[in-house]
């Protein structure tokens, strides 16, 4: 989807459209949840200061999350999409990839080829988004998801994008490295040094030399520049973790307030935990300091982390050893987690298929806003 919430939010409100928009906490502390496509023309953009945001756009109308009514509006998308095709992989509220491989129905397609009935596919299915929501979306066509995700960004907004088999070498590289899934402003940097700023560029470098480099990264890193991609499209994943976080009005520093803050902490973690209907054995504290260093600590036990009085003194004990008087608390938060192998039934590929998706994210400042969680579960 477009601009997801800003659009919602400027459906809902016709005195929003045409204005630059920020969702989000309006606070010190807060952070851009999505901005309108009016705002990012000033700079604005998701997982900004609220604050910054402000200074780049003196006349940006901040609009508080209801994060209720996106749901509703993402269950209506996902109905949609359940017309054409069983075989849907949720990313996040606003995106999904969909395996047209066997759609459910031809009622309104006459395709001459494989390729010909996605992009068919895709085009109904935005049109329909459009019919019975308001709403613009831009959808990706190729034969794998890497290229699918890229394809779905090339030509916002409200763009339909197809990268055919024969072509896909050459797109990949041209396509800057900042492009590729993994490549957060960290990994770009480092690629930088090394003179890897396109595709091209990595292809060049063999599976060894990535690895040694990037890690398990390497190996995303080698294929998507050769543009092989096997990752099937999942529509279930075995839940391996389940945490919460909070980012606080005021640095804390006083022993007393940061107790209070990590009790907290931990019955939001409880409550996180029975709605999940989660139990792991690994408990994992975060903690961010006020000049945005952090800092992580676990412990594995022999027994399922699932009360208050067996959560609450392990993460005590996590916060013993780190220091916040003289380095005062922005975040604080806590995980239960399943260790590699503690679940019999879990799938090393499905676990793999959302490794992309962690470092672009931890790599932005924070993701809580003090009153409200910004993506809810």
């Amino acid at each position: 989807m477009d601009q997801f919430f800003a659009a919602v939010e400027q459906r809902d409100r016709p005195e929003l459209r045409g204005r630059p928009v920020a969702v989000g906490y309006d606070g010190e502390r807060g952070v851009v949840s999505t901005a309108s496509y009016e705002a990012r023309k000033f700079g604005v953009h998701s997982a900004q200061s609220m604050m910054v945001a402000k200074r780049l756009c003196p006349e940006l109308v901040i609009v508080p999350s209801h994060f209720d009514k996106y749901k509703e509006v993402s269950r209506q998308i996902r109905d949609i999409f359940l017309d054409y095709t069983d075989v849907i992989e949720p990313l996040s509220l606003d995106e999904a990839f969909l395996d047209v491989t066997r759609p459910k129905t031809y009622s309104v397609l006459n395709p001459q080829t494989s390729e010909g009935l996605a992009v068919d596919i895709a085009r109904e299915i935005k049109r329909r988004i459009w019919q019975e929501t308001s709403l613009t979306a831009s959808a990706g066509v190729s034969y794998c998801k890497f290229l699918a995700k890229v394809a779905s960004d090339y030509r916002k907004p409200d763009g339909l994008c197809t990268i055919h088999p024969d072509r896909a070498l050459d797109f990949i590289a041209r396509m800057k490295i900042e492009q590729f899934w993994l490549v957060g402003r960290k990994t770009a940097s480092r690629m930088h040094q090394m003179g890897i700023h396109n595709g091209l560029q990595l292809r060049q470098y063999s599976l060894q030399f990535l690895t040694e480099k990037f890690g398990k990264a390497g190996r995303m890193f080698y294929d998507f520049s050769r543009g092989i991609d096997n990752r099937p499209v999942v529509t279930d994943y075995v839940r391996k973790s389940v945490g919460c976080e909070r980012t606080f009005e005021k640095d804390l520093s006083a022993h007393s307030k940061v107790i209070i803050e990590l009790y907290h902490v931990v019955l939001e973690l409880l409550g996180r935990l029975e709605k999940a209907n989660f139990q792991g054995h690994t408990l994992t504290l975060k903690v961010k300091f006020h000049d945005f260093t952090q800092i992580t600590r676990s412990h594995t036990v022999d027994y399922l982390l699932q009360s208050k009085d067996q959560i609450l003194p392990l993460a005590k004990m996590l916060l013993k050893d780190v220091d916040y008087r003289r380095r005062p608390i922005r975040l604080m938060g806590l995980t239960v987690s399943k260790p590699d192998g503690d679940d019999e039934n879990a799938d090393p590929e499905r676990e793999y298929a959302r490794l992309e998706w962690v470092e672009p994210w931890l790599e932005f400042a924070d993701w809580s806003d003090p009153k409200t969680e910004k993506w809810p579960e």
